[in-house]
């Protein structure tokens, strides 16, 4: 089996358990995924299979990225990763589909988390910040920065106003809630980092 397959965001539902409780799932349509190189220890010095999600118009992309998705079976794809140590009977040419998985399997997922913008001190790193009553001029300022006299300088790391979201982020043990086949549909339980139409790397 696969350790790995791409999928896409769709949003946020609800499922009930046997006990009638509500869970919150994320659906990921996964795949379908095409194998477009299996490496090996002998050619490649480790093993992994390369795979391809999404399918793209040949102009959107650059002759050497068109070129390696043709050799494997036609298609061009748009986003191509690759998963260590698959196991073996794969081969270029493959399809993968969320048949992989199923429901109450345990699986790591790793999304980009959504962009915010440039934000201040507060928003970016939950400072408490100052009183909001009259007289005060100390409301939502990022505070000290260090001394003045010796280093002289805003030391490195400093917590300070920026570019917030659009990191990679990974969770494991995330619970594989129910499998839709048909659809080829993934509902894993809690929230998924990432907006929605966004790539998520799900991996057994």
């Amino acid at each position: 089996m696969a350790r790995g397959i791409l999928a896409e965001k769709i949003g946020m539902s609800q499922l009930f358990d046997e006990s009638g409780k509500a869970v919150p799932v994320t659906v990921l349509r996964v795949g379908p995924c095409r194998v477009l190189q299996v490496k090996t220890m002998e050619k490649d010095r480790y093993e992994a299979v390369q795979v391809g999600f999404k399918q793209a118009r040949e102009k959107t992309l650059s002759k050497a990225e068109v070129g390696h998705s043709k050799k494997a079976g036609g298609e061009i794809y748009r986003h191509i990763t690759e998963f260590r140590d698959p196991g073996e009977g794969f081969e270029a040419g493959q399809e993968l589909n969320v048949d992989i998985f199923e429901p109450g399997q345990i699986v790591s997922i790793t999304g980009v988390s959504k962009g915010r913008g440039f934000q201040g001190a507060i928003k970016r790193h939950g400072f408490k910040g100052g009183r909001a009553s009259h007289g005060s001029k100390f409301h939502r300022a990022p505070g000290s920065m260090g001394s003045g006299t010796y280093p002289g300088k805003v030391m490195k790391g400093k917590k300070m106003p920026g570019h917030t979201g659009m990191k990679t982020i990974s969770i494991k043990n995330v619970k594989v809630v129910a499998v839709d086949k048909e659809n080829n549909l993934l509902m894993l339980k809690g929230g998924v980092p990432g907006a929605r139409t966004s790539v998520i790397r799900v991996e057994a």
